[in-house]
């Protein structure tokens, strides 16, 4: 009888050195173990980036679970602060450190064990399908949404998605994400005229019309929330002239704008908005004002319903903890999923993702091992 174990797996995880775009061994490894346990394993690599796509059973099988998850992780920031190897995946006290600990080998490594172990123990009538990226924590731009071209072109279709991230705050079992914000940011530029500071009449600052509109910008109440969404945020993450001399009154000035936003806007109606507030101020202030605009994703919502009643149950019956349906946070590829199939988000406490000593309970893997494991029994029952 199979029974992976999650935590070693996660270790062996750990140890790859997959910082993006490095694959770092962590996608040769799954593939292997994959493979072993009779997975069909096809490599989706795209523009430097390494992804694996692994289906077990028949890809026709409308009965198709799936699951998207990352091996990759961000830097390890300064090398020296960390008290434990940051590769080395070492056990303290029944803590596991290193970086991918929390985000998200743990949660890679526990689904694996699971779905392993049910192939090979409980043969399901469906298929199971895991989409495995190695660019989730940079761009994104050919991780999950390669794997989802490929899945188009071969015709592979997952019925319903999970995605492994970390979602709990501080308890295990007490958060589940049904959705997510959209994100967008805006890099502003004003252009005037430089010159003399103590003749200030003979140029043409740009700074001050900086100034009037990220006050207004932030000033500005975007809505109050949502049935499923908390209000919408916009935060000025920089102002910059790189100007060092205090005689001079610089040309341009730039600053950057970050919106987190909710179901009641757009990409597309806040960038509208964003250009007809900077343009005012440019009518105003005769300053020109330039802006670039990126949406990283669009708000999501997948309604409550038989997919978040499967996995909230089998949190609570492996936890004791019913888990709250969120949409808080920051973007993870389901913005892309939702696309593809109905889609949420569960996985471990995720106070430790991307700090110095990154680290994970030995024992919560276990136990998310057994919540995907309860989830795939109770999907294919």
């Amino acid at each position: 009888m199979s029974n992976v174990d999650a935590a070693a797996l996660t270790a062996q995880l750990i140890q790859c050195p997959s910082i993006t775009p490095e694959e770092g061994g962590a996608l040769t490894l799954l593939e292997a173990q994959l493979s072993a346990a009779g997975f069909t394993c096809t490599r989706v690599d795209r523009n430097g980036i390494s992804n694996l796509f692994a289906r077990w059973g028949d890809k026709a099988h409308a009965k198709t679970f799936g699951f998207n998850g990352h091996t990759d992780v961000v830097p390890l920031g300064d090398e020296s602060a960390w008290s434990m190897p940051p590769f080395g995946a070492e056990v303290k006290d029944g803590v596991m450190y290193g970086r991918g600990a929390t985000d998200m080998k743990s949660g890679v490594a526990a689904f694996v064990a699971a779905a392993i172990d049910h192939v090979q123990t409980s043969p399901p009538e469906g298929a199971i399908v895991l989409a495995i990226t190695g660019d989730e924590e940079a761009e994104a731009l050919d991780g999950t949404l390669a794997l989802l071209d490929y899945m188009a072109e071969a015709g592979e279709q997952m019925a319903v998605c999970l995605v492994g991230e970390p979602t709990c705050p501080n308890e295990m079992g007490e958060m589940m994400k049904i959705g997510r914000r959209g994100s967008i940011n805006t890099w502003f530029t004003f252009t005037g005229v430089q010159g003399h500071a103590a003749y200030p009449h003979r140029a043409k600052n740009p700074l001050p019309a900086m100034a009037q509109l990220m006050a207004q910008l932030s000033a500005h109440e975007l809505d109050t929330g949502t049935a499923h969404f908390d209000p919408s945020t916009l935060a000025v993450v920089t102002m910059d002239t790189g100007n060092p001399a205090t005689n001079v009154i610089p040309a341009e000035c730039r600053a950057t704008v970050n919106i987190r936003f909710n179901d009641a806007h757009s990409g597309a109606s806040l960038t509208d908005w964003l250009k007809a507030q900077a343009d005012a101020v440019a009518a105003q202030t005769g300053i020109e004002i330039d802006m670039k605009v990126k949406i990283s994703g669009e708000s999501f919502i997948t309604p409550p319903g038989a997919l978040s009643d499967l996995v909230a149950n089998a949190v609570e019956a492996e936890t004791g903890r019913r888990p709250e349906l969120s949409t808080s946070g920051g973007t993870s590829d389901a913005r892309f999923v939702q696309h593809h199939c109905p889609v949420v988000e569960f996985g471990l406490v995720g106070k430790t993702m991307h700090q110095v000593d990154e680290c994970v309970d030995v024992a919560q893997i276990h136990q998310l091992k057994a919540i995907y494991a309860r989830i795939l029994r109770d999907y294919f029952a």
